[in-house]
C-alpha cells in the first residue's frame, strides 16, 4: 500500500510537478524545503485479519469512515462577471454533493489527520491563518499532499466588519502573499475570521485574487454536527465548517457520517469555484 510518506517523499525528489493520486496537491515553492521524511506522520500498522482496530487509533478511524459512491462530474457555479464577488453559505448547486473545510491552524494539528485523509479518500478545503500555516507549514504541507486545498483566512484573525479598506486589504493581500510562497498555490477563495464582513471584504478579498467569499451551512465540533437550518441534515452544495482542534479526527469522521446519511457525496469547493 502506499502510504503518504512515500508520496512525501516523492514529491520532495521528483524533477517536475509532483501530484497525488487524486491531482489536487499543488508543487511547494522551490525555496521552501519540501517535508522530510522524518517530519511526517508514521503510518499506523494494519491489524491483522482477524483483530479489530482499538477504538481511537487510525486504523478505527478509517474503518468507521463510510463509503462514497463517486463524485459526479463537477459542474462549475457560475461567478458574476461584473460587481462584487459572491459571499455563500451554501454553493448554489443541485449536485449531490457536500464540501468539507478547517479553518484557523494555530491551536491544535492532531498528528493522524494527513493519514486520515489520505487513506479515507477525504477532499478539504483548509482556510488558514497564515503566521500558523508558517509555523507549521510541514503539517499542512502533508495534508496538501493527501488531499488538502490551502486558502485564506487572513493574517491575526480579527473581525475585518466596520474595518477600513487598507486594513482588510492588507489582512487579506498579505495572508495570501504567505500562502502562496508556503504552498506554492494563490488563494482563489476567502473565509472571514468569524464570518463576519461588509462590502469593503468582498473588495478587498476580489482586489487581493479571491474568486468568492465563504461562509457556512453546518458546524462541527467534537464529534457533533450542527445545523443552521431547520432541515438537520445536509443539504446539496452545503459547507461543513471545522477548526484544527483537539477532536478534529472526530469532527471529520462525524461529517462524513452526516454527509453520507444525506445521500451525499463529499467534493472539492476548489472544483466548483473556478
Amino acid at each position: 500500500m502506499v502510504t503518504l510518506l512515500t508520496l512525501l517523499a516523492l514529491s520532495a525528489c521528483a524533477a517536475g510537478p509532483a501530484f497525488h493520486a487524486r491531482q489536487i496537491a499543488s508543487q511547494p515553492s522551490p525555496s521552501t524545503p519540501a517535508p522530510t521524511p522524518s517530519a511526517s506522520p508514521s503510518p499506523s500498522a494494519s491489524p491483522s485479519p482477524t483483530a479489530r482496530p482499538t477504538p481511537g487509533s487510525l486504523d478505527w478511524y478509517v474503518s468507521q469512515a463510510p463509503t462514497f459512491p463517486a463524485a459526479p462530474p463537477p459542474q462549475p457555479v457560475p461567478l458574476p462577471v461584473t460587481g462584487p464577488i459572491p459571499f455563500w453559505h451554501r454553493l448554489p448547486t443541485d449536485q449531490k454533493v457536500a464540501f468539507i473545510t478547517i479553518d484557523d491552524g494555530g491551536l491544535a494539528r492532531p498528528p493522524a489527520v494527513a493519514d486520515f485523509i489520505w487513506r479515507a479518500h477525504i477532499p478539504v478545503t483548509m482556510f488558514l491563518n497564515s503566521p500558523a500555516a508558517e509555523e507549521h507549514d510541514v503539517y499542512f504541507r502533508q495534508i496538501q499532499v493527501a488531499g488538502g486545498v490551502v486558502e485564506n483566512h487572513t493574517i491575526r484573525h480579527n473581525s475585518l466588519a466596520g474595518r477600513s479598506y487598507d486594513y482588510q486589504k492588507q489582512e487579506i493581500c498579505g495572508a495570501a502573499d504567505k500562502l502562496q510562497t508556503l504552498f506554492g498555490k494563490r488563494a482563489t477563495l476567502f473565509r472571514p475570521p468569524f464570518g463576519e464582513y461588509d462590502s469593503t471584504t468582498l473588495q478587498a478579498a476580489q482586489d487581493c485574487g479571491a474568486k468568492a467569499v465563504l461562509h457556512w451551512s453546518e458546524t462541527v465540533h467534537e464529534g457533533k454536527v450542527r445545523y443552521q437550518t431547520p432541515e438537520k441534515v445536509v443539504q446539496p452544495g452545503d459547507i461543513l465548517l471545522m477548526h484544527f482542534r483537539p477532536a478534529l479526527m472526530d469532527d471529520l469522521l462525524a461529517a462524513l457520517q452526516a454527509i453520507h446519511r444525506a445521500g451525499l457525496t463529499p467534493a472539492l469547493l476548489e472544483d466548483y469555484i473556478r
